[in-house]
């Protein structure tokens, strides 16, 4: 029998948890989490977006694990009888200019097997009738739901199952033993013989309580996120993106139907002063110590200033960001948008400030670190965990 201890209730760890318990029922499972609730952080503060995959390099991580992880998810909520809707999206070039990406995207879909096709501006106002195209790439495999009652339905299992769920537990230490592993917890020691990193916002923080160096340091970036007031809602049917500029780290502000109905504008994207800083009032003098100290930060600043300063002014300034919005439906204005709240983007930057783009998973003896996973990993999760499930060791 392995002793299993995953550090992070998330999606991804709840994910591994529940990979664990599948696969390994004669294994023991524990799943630490310091907060008081599953999917408190990035997973509870996401757009709900079941993407298709088709930013992703072809043979990236990314890329083979969320279109796999899509179909993943789509079965287990259909067979949990969880809310969703597999809805399809239009990324939309508003003009001439942004074709020659447009197309590049397309292309890049094509090889990475998704369902895509170009649409005019006629039919692109077939799908969305308010958007403003030239043209427009249709992914007919994205959906929308609420991870947040995924991971809920994950926790009930688990406990069905017999997994061990400790919320309110932070980790403090953790020591190698002969034949094993301690945790040292807010609420005791835990023993182990494997331990699974999905700690997030903290996963770099976690790698080096275990005494593992990790190549890549949590940067956190704060997501702000608007809704359309319900009169409004009327003007998107579904999920509307512009084509993401590949000088630029994030993907633009866009427009998603949710499963309740709603309509959520957003995210900009500005450095957030804690790593769990949900708004601008939130300030971590250790956090912020640490991003000030890391050379990886000052690389990505001069290599992005720029298009970092865009986004600030947008956070500020309503009418950027509704303006942000007018870019893909002309009839948005600054009266349609009311605040709805942030997420915090668990970014991994490299000492050099490159961004590291593709999830970033590192293993040592007894350990697996899931060092970068941000989007699209709610959306990847029960892949992300197949993948990390099949290479931990086993039969002790």
């Amino acid at each position: 029998m392995t002793r299993y201890v995953i550090v992070g209730g998330g999606i991804v760890g709840l994910a591994v948890a529940h990979r664990l318990r599948t696969d390994r029922p004669r294994d023991t499972v524990t799943v630490l989490e310091k907060e008081s609730g599953w999917a408190a952080h990035q997973t509870g503060h996401n757009s709900g977006v079941i993407h298709a995959g088709v930013y992703y390099p072809p043979g990236s991580l990314k890329a083979t694990l969320c279109r796999a992880g899509s179909a993943s998810m789509v079965r287990f909520c259909a067979e949990q009888e969880l809310p969703y809707e597999v809805c399809g999206k239009l990324i939309v070039a508003a003009e001439a200019a942004e074709l020659p990406r447009l197309h590049a995207l397309h292309e890049r879909a094509v090889a990475n097997g998704l369902p895509a096709t170009l649409l005019n501006a006629i039919e692109a106002a077939e799908h969305e009738p308010h958007v403003a195209a030239v043209a427009a790439l249709r992914v007919a495999s994205t959906g929308i739901v609420d991870f947040g009652a995924v991971c809920r339905r994950l926790a009930e299992l688990l406990a069905a199952s017999g997994a061990e769920l400790r919320l309110n537990t932070r980790v403090t230490g953790i020591r190698n033993r002969t034949g094993g592993l301690v945790v040292s917890t807010s609420a005791g020691e835990v023993t182990g013989d494997v331990l699974v990193n999905c700690a997030g916002l903290h996963a770099d923080r976690i790698a080096r309580l275990a005494g593992i160096d990790p190549p890549a340091r949590i940067v956190p970036f704060r997501g702000e996120y608007d809704e359309l007031v319900p009169q409004r809602r009327k003007l998107v049917r579904g999920l509307i993106y512009p084509v993401p500029d590949p000088r630029f780290p994030f993907l633009g502000v866009h427009l998603t139907r949710m499963i309740d109905g709603t309509v959520h504008a957003g995210p900009n994207a500005v450095l957030a002063t804690a790593r769990e800083g949900y708004s601008w009032r939130r300030f971590d003098p250790r956090d912020v110590r640490e991003q000030v100290g890391y050379s990886g930060l000052w690389a990505l600043a001069r290599r992005h200033y720029r298009y970092g300063l865009t986004e600030v002014i947008r956070s500020l300034s309503r009418k950027r960001f509704a303006a942000s919005l007018a870019r893909l439906v002309p009839e948005l204005t600054e009266a349609d948008i009311v605040p709805a709240g942030a997420g915090v983007r668990a970014q991994a930057v490299r000492p050099d400030g490159g961004l590291v783009d593709d999830f970033l998973i590192v293993e040592a003896a007894r350990q697996v670190h899931v060092l970068n996973a941000p989007s699209p990993a709610a959306t990847s999760s029960f892949e992300i965990a197949r993948h990390i499930v099949d290479r931990l060791p086993a039969d002790r």
